[in-house]
């Protein structure tokens, strides 16, 4: 081999090496998003509706040359809506994977630890879906968490708007079922008695529960007992299933009401039969940008967005719109682009609150001869 030879060779393998580290002309220098939903646990369809939510919005961007030039690279993670689980998820996609921004988590009770790792290691995260307060604003000092956001309204919002619905209806009195070990149906609990009670209904009965129960039959036999006329269960599909098919077969006749943990493919339609719920977004809405959004999220996954693959879509164009307008990818700059932004999604016109929650509008839903139904819009 020639002299000369020999140098080119040399700056070819050289530069060969250079690209395999930073991971080849068009896939180096990526932003890494991380995506922590359940796929497995409890609720494992909220989990594939986020994953699919936020997947697709990526690809969205990455299609239009992604964010600063640079493409996105989703990092997903199993966070089993579960505390410790989230938390060793939310661990390895920062100081293994390298993660700056964080979509998730889906449950409150698994975001409101993520939210603390996030804070104090300076990344920005944005849950699409925990609704308690906890999560955005430390409960000790009561000051906002400056890197942590959501793009789902609150637990006191949501039972506001049941509350005011149910005693538009004529409902004047109320019994709640609620899992005292879980942040987000307490919330929920709290906020709607309060509501509830202030504007002039009676709350005649409060039971407490697990996670892990299946028999709710002592329950469900003091709620027939009261006559109340709604039966406030502020949980997820799973339970609102045992306990909507159990209360029908001990014939109670009190109207179920819950939140948006109701809105699953697997909620049971016949055990949820004449129930309503607070939620995020109807897909009967005839707003252009959610007609669009449910024919491309049908087109790719073959089903219709339900709340959680809408507000992870959402959620994570409203963080990779805050990248842009920061003009550097940066997260201490992405946080305060992100407090600024107004946003026009799928959800809703979304500016930030002081708090970092969204101000926007609620839906109700009903369940009805087997499907769920626009019912009512409730504006903040």
């Amino acid at each position: 081999m020639s002299k000369r030879l020999f140098v080119v060779f040399s700056l070819l393998v050289v530069a060969s090496l250079v690209l395999t580290a930073c991971g080849g002309a068009a896939g180096g220098d990526k932003i890494k998003v991380a995506i922590l939903a359940p796929l497995s646990g409890p609720v494992p369809t909220f989990g594939v509706s986020t994953r699919d939510g936020a997947l697709l919005a990526i690809e969205e961007w990455n299609a239009k040359g992604g964010v600063l030039g640079k493409q996105i690279e989703a990092v997903v993670a199993d966070s089993q809506c579960t505390a410790d689980p989230a938390v060793n998820a939310a661990n390895k996609v920062i100081d293994q994977d390298g993660v700056k921004y964080i979509v998730g988590e889906v449950c409150s009770k698994a975001s409101i630890p993520v939210s603390e790792i996030a804070e104090a290691k300076g990344v920005v995260q944005i849950s699409p879906t925990s609704t308690n307060p906890a999560v955005t604003v430390d409960p000790n000092t009561g000051k906002t968490k400056q890197y942590i956001f959501r793009a789902c309204f609150i637990d006191p919002f949501q039972g506001l708007v049941m509350a005011k619905f149910a005693l538009g209806q004529g409902k004047k009195t109320a019994f709640i079922m609620y899992d005292k070990g879980n942040d987000y149906v307490l919330g929920l609990a709290e906020a709607f008695e309060k509501s509830f009670t202030e504007g002039g209904g009676t709350i005649v009965g409060k039971e407490a529960y697990t996670s892990q129960d299946t028999d709710f039959s002592a329950i469900l036999t003091k709620v027939a007992d009261s006559k109340a006329d709604v039966l406030f269960l502020p949980d997820y599909y799973n339970i609102v299933n045992l306990v909507g098919a159990q209360a029908k077969e001990r014939g109670v006749t009190a109207v179920m009401m819950g939140g948006d943990g109701w809105d699953s493919s697997d909620l049971d339609l016949t055990a949820a039969d004449g129930g309503f719920f607070s939620n995020h977004y109807s897909a009967e809405d005839t707003r252009p940008i959610v007609q669009d959004f449910v024919k491309r999220y049908e087109a790719k996954y073959g089903s219709k967005p339900d709340a959680l693959a809408t507000l992870a879509y959402d959620a994570t164009n409203l963080l990779l719109a805050a990248i842009e307008k920061a003009g550097a990818d940066d997260p201490a700059k992405v946080k305060d682009a992100l407090a600024a932004l107004q946003y026009d999604a799928v959800s809703g016109k979304i500016t930030f609150d002081a708090s970092h929650n969204p101000i926007k509008s609620a839906v109700v839903m009903q369940v009805k001869d087997g499907k769920v139904v626009f019912a009512e819009s409730v504006a903040p």
